[in-house]
C-alpha cells in the first residue's frame, strides 16, 4: 500500500502538478551501436523513462569503480541501487546478489522500462543494470563507465541471466 501511494505521489509529480519541466537530450553520435556517448531522448514518453533519463544525465560520464559509491566512481549494483531511490524513492540492496532476490522474475522479452537486468559476465561475478527503455539499459562498466547499451548486442545477449520486476504495476 505505502509503495502505490509512492508511486502514484510519483506519478502525480511527473505528469504536471509540478512546475519543473524534464528536459531530455537529442540523441547524438555513438562511439559503438552499444554504447550512447551522451544522454539522448528516449522513444518513450512515460514518467518512467524520463525519470531514468533525468538519472543517467547526472550519472553520465562517472566512471567504473569496483565498490564506488559516488560520481568520482560507482559499480554497477550501486548505480541500479542510487538510481532507484533517486527516482522511485524505493530502497533496493547495495550488491547485485541482493538485488536478484527482490520484486519477481518476469521474460526478457516483457521486461520494461524500469525493470532490473542481470548478467553472469564470469564464474563467479554478475553484472546489473536498468532497462531504461525497450531493450536498452543503463549500467556502468569499466571501459565505459556509466552508458546505455543494447540488450541485442552480442556480448550481452549471451551473457543475459535473468530480469527482475521491483515496481508495482
Amino acid at each position: 500500500m505505502l509503495v502505490s501511494t509512492l508511486v502514484l505521489s510519483l506519478l502525480l509529480l511527473f505528469t504536471g502538478c509540478s512546475s519543473k519541466k524534464v528536459v531530455l537530450h537529442k540523441k547524438t553520435e555513438q562511439t559503438s551501436k552499444t554504447h550512447t556517448q551522451i544522454p539522448y531522448k528516449p522513444k518513450s514518453k512515460n514518467w518512467i523513462t524520463a525519470a531514468l533519463y533525468e538519472e543517467y544525465k547526472k550519472w553520465y560520464k562517472t566512471p567504473f569503480e569496483y565498490g564506488g559509491l559516488t560520481k568520482n566512481g560507482v559499480d554497477c549494483s550501486s548505480l541500479v541501487q542510487q538510481i532507484y531511490e533517486d527516482a522511485f524513492g524505493i530502497l533496493i540492496p547495495r550488491t547485485t546478489k541482493y538485488q536478484v532476490r527482490k520484486g519477481r522474475k518476469i521474460s526478457k522479452e516483457s521486461a520494461k522500462a524500469g525493470d532490473l537486468v542481470f548478467f553472469k559476465i564470469g564464474y563467479n561475478k554478475r553484472h546489473a543494470g536498468i532497462i531504461i527503455e525497450q531493450g536498452k539499459f543503463i549500467h556502468t562498466s569499466q571501459k565505459h563507465g556509466v552508458s546505455v547499451s543494447q540488450l541485442s548486442n552480442p556480448y550481452w545477449k549471451n551473457k543475459y541471466w535473468q530480469s527482475r520486476r521491483i515496481l508495482p504495476e
